[in-house]
């Protein structure tokens, strides 16, 4: 799919199973399969598939059509516009707060705090799309706010998603914010705290709220209700925790 936009598909042999399509801000992508198997252990015969991609891009195919039923943004702003234009049968509501990282391959000294990003060995700093993607828009503000961003913005390459800017800060970048939920992926042990990533100051930009809604392609679907209800439950709250997100 363009984009970036990412599908995933967890099948299941049941022929009666039911089918929901979640359209997920991609800094969810690194706790999603934890919530897809704690979600199955009340509806293990639901087949789920998953859309990731930007909160932009995945609100810009709702509105063009696309037939998701549960939308999670990585803010509020994309699901009250789809719940004002009657896109969305429910009032957004937040599930989890997102915060902002920065990432190293090399080892560097994050003792600078974000003042890092002017060090002359780091050429190059990714961000997701700050026109798209709320985590790339935390970072260009907590730069603003650091009165870093116009020494530095010529050395911004730009993702269109928070999970293609971790991809950025890994391979094509010397340095990349990014969700700091992707730190508790298996695949980033290998990095260390203070040494390849820090947290952004959380005074620097304002809290990424991450807010939920049903899809008004879901009104007939008790599956897709049932996973709606379970994102706000004290289980995926559990989850989103061990993530790195904070409580709304």
């Amino acid at each position: 799919m363009k984009n970036y936009l990412i599908l995933l598909f967890f099948s299941f042999t049941s022929l009666f199973a039911g089918t929901i399509n979640i359209a997920t801000a991609a800094n969810v992508s690194y706790a999603i399969h934890a919530l897809i198997n704690e979600f199955h252990k009340q509806h293990p015969d639901t087949n789920i598939q998953i859309t990731l991609g930007s909160s932009g891009k995945l609100t810009a195919q709702i509105q063009n059509g696309a037939p998701y039923d549960v939308f999670l943004s990585a803010d509020m702003k994309y699901p009250n516009a789809l719940y004002k234009s009657a896109f969305a049968i429910t009032q957004p509501l937040i599930y989890a707060k997102g915060a902002l990282a920065m990432l190293s391959t090399k080892q560097r000294d994050f003792s600078k705090g974000i003042a890092i990003v002017t060090d002359k060995d780091i050429r190059r700093v990714a961000i997701a799309n700050p026109k798209s993607a709320p985590y790339g828009k935390a970072a260009v503000e907590a730069l603003k706010n650091a009165k870093l961003y116009e020494k530095i913005k010529n050395k911004l390459i730009y993702a269109e998603s928070a999970s293609q800017a971790l991809a950025y800060s890994i391979t094509a970048a010397d340095l990349g914010f990014i969700a700091k939920s992707a730190l508790f992926s298996p695949k980033m042990k290998a990095y260390k705290k203070g040494i390849n990533y820090a947290e952004v100051d959380p005074d620097l930009y304002t809290p990424i709220s991450q807010g939920v809604v049903l899809l008004k392609h879901a009104k007939k679907s008790a599956d897709a209700k049932a996973f709606y209800r379970f994102i706000l439950s004290k289980e995926a709250k559990a989850i989103f925790t061990k993530y790195g997100y904070q409580l709304p």
